[in-house]
């Protein structure tokens, strides 16, 4: 595949955003029709899906943002920019800045204002596949960088992993490459991009935005580790991703020497984005269990080969942490910045980045809330409910306020009921655990039938935190130990709740109508007859 044309340093330019949720093929088309000097191309999301059609218009160091914008607005902005005059009328917002900037000029409030912009500092402002908006691939951080001198400063920061399914998620991720290259065999460097979880869109976000960055930091890696080989393994599901991550594969492949990028999918399910059951699936088996660890991936990995195994979030910040080392200065336990995913009962989600050593609740400033906030649930699907959005992003402060650490915020609104929404994620392990170990498949079980016996009147509290302590202690992956936690922190926090369903009230609501609703659409039996 030819390389995509770049657009940073050219002017006029409209830049056309959008993600795999909101189709800017119209928007495009129309633009480029009546576009003669004008640069008119596809770039990727910014992590505000509810901007999109988000374009973008570029003249003499000047940007326009505006939103929502329809086909037949999009050849107007292109019309003035023809004419000469800057389309600021209507904006969302306007930003002055360098005309040769690489990276998404930022607005002085807004959504895109919020947090900071490291790890997404390309996402929506470069052409996804184009190397040449890279500086021509001098801006490849892999192409400058000696190995060992990134190994050693990886080292001396402290980096860690980011998001669930990383082969070292919230430790060092400089010791796990250590032991890969400690490890007699071909090392190979494993990108596992894999969330089968609608409310995780960091991952998406970076592929579709800036393929290259992620592909740029496992380069760094695969070097570390004296392999050319990489393999970056995606959902079913994420065909944009997977489009872009293999034309930007091609343009690197072109530019750089030293890199054999392979892309592969998945299965669109929960449980394959677990790191050990993600090479389960890389090796072509149909049935997805959970590997015994140890050994761990680094010693024994994709068909027995030492692996690093990486979310696509830990290398954006591998790459981000050698090309701007002072954006790291934060945390000194966990540097860097996080990426987070606001969703559950908003308008719209949004995913911003946040310092770890910022505040949870700024995230929340991108997002319009539906109903009045009554908690959180914080780290995914199995992460963990909270009436105090005041932490941290850090892992530290996430890990001892007994949340998840996978960058996901779900508002939950005043009339969500804590006991519902425990059984529905408790209804989920069970059904989407792998059934390798016994915690797993039968703990999932066990809990589901304790939470329905609350409705029965019967609310056993030590019973489910003992379960869920076993759980914790015994599962052989990360599934099985934090499938409880929705359920332990929802009655750490809501007692009352629990405790008023076994007297057949529902403080919210919720369950009370949702019986209603489910007698008013149960299929009626058809009257017995005598013949």
């Amino acid at each position: 595949m030819p390389e995509q044309r770049g657009a940073v340093g050219r002017a006029p330019a409209v830049r056309i955003s959008s993600s795999a949720v909101t189709a800017s093929e119209a928007v495009l088309d129309e633009a480029r029709e009546v576009a003669e000097t004008t640069h008119v191309v596809e770039v990727g999301p910014v992590g505000i899906p509810r901007f999109e059609p988000l374009v973008m218009a570029t003249s003499e160091g000047t940007t326009a943002f505006h939103t929502n914008v329809s086909p037949r607005e999009a050849q107007s902005l292109v019309e003035l920019l023809e004419s000469g005059e800057p389309p600021t009328d209507g904006a969302h917002a306007t930003v002055s800045h360098d005309p040769e900037t690489a990276t998404l000029p930022r607005p002085e409030e807004g959504p895109l204002a919020v947090g900071e912009r490291v790890a997404l500092a390309r996402c929506g402002w470069v052409v996804p596949a184009s190397v040449a908006d890279y500086d021509g691939g001098d801006g490849l951080v892999s192409a400058s960088t000696d190995a060992d001198d990134a190994h050693e400063r990886i080292g001396e920061l402290g980096l860690r992993g980011r998001g669930r399914g990383d082969g070292s998620t919230d430790e060092p991720i400089a010791e796990t490459w250590t032991t890969v290259r400690e490890t007699p065999g071909d090392p190979v460097v494993v990108v596992n991009a894999n969330e089968a979880d609608e409310n995780a869109r960091s991952d998406s976000l970076l592929l579709e935005g800036a393929p290259i960055d992620v592909l740029d930091g496992a380069r760094v890696v695969a070097s570390i580790l004296e392999t050319p080989d990489v393999v970056v393994y995606l959902n079913d599901e994420d065909e944009l991703a997977r489009e872009r991550v293999e034309r930007a594969a091609g343009a690197m492949d072109r530019t750089v020497d030293g890199l054999n990028v392979q892309v592969t999918s998945g299965p669109d399910t929960y449980r394959a984005g677990e790191m050990t059951m993600a090479l389960e699936s890389l090796e072509g088996n149909d049935r997805l269990e959970a590997r015994r660890r140890p050994p761990g991936p680094a010693e024994y990995g994709l068909f027995g080969r030492p692996t690093a195994i990486h979310t696509p979030r830990t290398l954006a910040q591998v790459r981000a942490a050698l090309a701007t080392p002072e954006a790291m200065a934060t945390q000194e336990s966990d540097p860097g910045t996080r990426l987070v995913t606001v969703a559950g009962d908003v308008e719209s989600p949004a995913t911003v980045e946040l310092p770890t050593d910022g505040a949870l609740e700024t995230a929340f400033e991108a997002v319009l809330g539906d109903g009045q906030f009554k908690a959180a649930c914080v780290g995914g699907v199995f992460g963990g409910i909270t009436r105090d959005i005041r932490v941290a992003p850090s892992a530290g402060s996430l890990r001892s306020s007994n949340l998840g650490t996978n960058g996901i915020v779900e508002r939950l609104n005043h009339d969500r009921c804590m006991v519902a929404f425990a059984g529905k994620r408790a209804k989920f392990a069970r059904e989407g655990n792998c059934g390798r170990c016994v915690p797993g498949r039968e703990g999932t079980k066990q809990l589901v039938e304790l939470l329905r016996n609350i409705y029965d009147g019967d609310y056993d509290r030590g019973m489910i935190e003992e379960l869920a302590r076993v759980m914790r202690r015994s599962s052989i992956c990360d599934f099985g130990r934090t499938a409880p936690r929705p359920t332990t922190t929802a009655i750490s926090n809501f007692d009352s709740e629990f405790t008023a369903h076994t007297e057949g009230y529902c403080p919210a609501g919720f369950c009370e109508a949702h019986a209603e609703t489910e007698r008013r659409t149960e299929p009626r039996r058809p009257e017995s007859t005598t013949q």
